[in-house]
């Protein structure tokens, strides 16, 4: 399993309008998501930042299937107008930041409160 932090942008004075769509969010979107083997993910979200958290088993894989997903491209153009986020060109996702540190690394589940 691997864990993916990444970055977005809300655009200023769209906020309550990206928090309204995603209270909505599209049933075959969600299918998408757990069919690309994504789970655990969640989107966080300060003043206009997003910091979005997803585990998966193979990134690569996954990010493929999203990428070639009608749905995925329809959510992309909806979202479009309010949000924003650079794109890795290396793997056609949000750039994400890297790990630094982790509670549950290298420690049995058993061990964990």
């Amino acid at each position: 399993m691997s864990k993916h932090c990444f970055f977005m942008q809300v655009n200023p004075g769209s906020e309550e309008e990206y928090k309204r769509r995603h209270d909505e969010i599209w049933p075959e979107l969600t299918a998408e998501i757990l069919n690309a083997g994504i789970r655990n993910y969640s989107i966080f979200r300060r003043h206009t930042m997003l910091v979005g958290y997803l585990e998966c088993d193979e990134f690569s894989r996954s990010i493929e299937l999203l990428n070639s997903s009608p749905v995925m491209k329809k959510w992309g153009e909806f979202m479009a107008p309010i949000m924003s986020a650079e794109i890795d060109q290396e793997t056609s996702f949000p750039v994400q930041g890297s790990i630094v540190w982790s509670l549950d690394e290298g420690k049995p589940k058993e061990e964990l409160p």
